[in-house]
């Protein structure tokens, strides 16, 4: 919890049990924005070993850019999911539920307490566009727009 202000927020059991049964450890690194290096090395000698991991991907995380296919004017449903994580629940199921309904060109916006890294993931996969950017408050604010491929 030492290495980020986005880890205290994981004080909650309900939502530490909830997080850690669904991230990896790049996507922890993610949600602390610290480089996985970092977040590997700290816990290795947490655990008594002394041997620094040397390993790739040592960037932080760019959420901040904001990409081409955003426009404020385009979104067209939100969920405040602090609520949810707080009662030890995660977002998922309702966040893949609404972006069934979501109609070509329109945003779907997800507030957060951290970056969301898993479900960033998973609706990534399911071929949306997703961006995330950090609010002045700590709070993070997710966008999901469906791909539209050209043929």
């Amino acid at each position: 919890m030492k290495l980020s202000p986005a880890y205290a927020k994981l004080k909650n059991p309900l939502l530490r049990k909830t997080v850690a049964k669904v991230a990896t450890l790049q996507q922890v690194a993610k949600i602390g924005e610290v480089s996985i290096g970092v977040l590997i090395n700290t816990l290795r000698k947490e655990l008594g070993i002394e041997e620094q991991w040397k390993g790739g991907a040592a960037d932080k995380p760019d959420i901040d850019s904001v990409p081409d296919w955003f426009a404020q004017t385009k979104i067209a449903a939100l969920l405040d999911a602090a609520p949810i994580l707080e009662a030890g629940e995660h977002p998922l199921g309702r966040v893949m539920s609404d972006l069934e309904k979501l109609k070509a060109g329109e945003i779907y916006e997800l507030i957060t307490p951290f970056v969301p890294a898993p479900l960033l993931d998973a609706v990534n996969k399911k071929g949306f566009e997703v961006w995330s950017q950090k609010q002045s408050d700590g709070s993070v604010r997710s966008y999901f727009c469906k791909r539209t491929f050209e043929v």
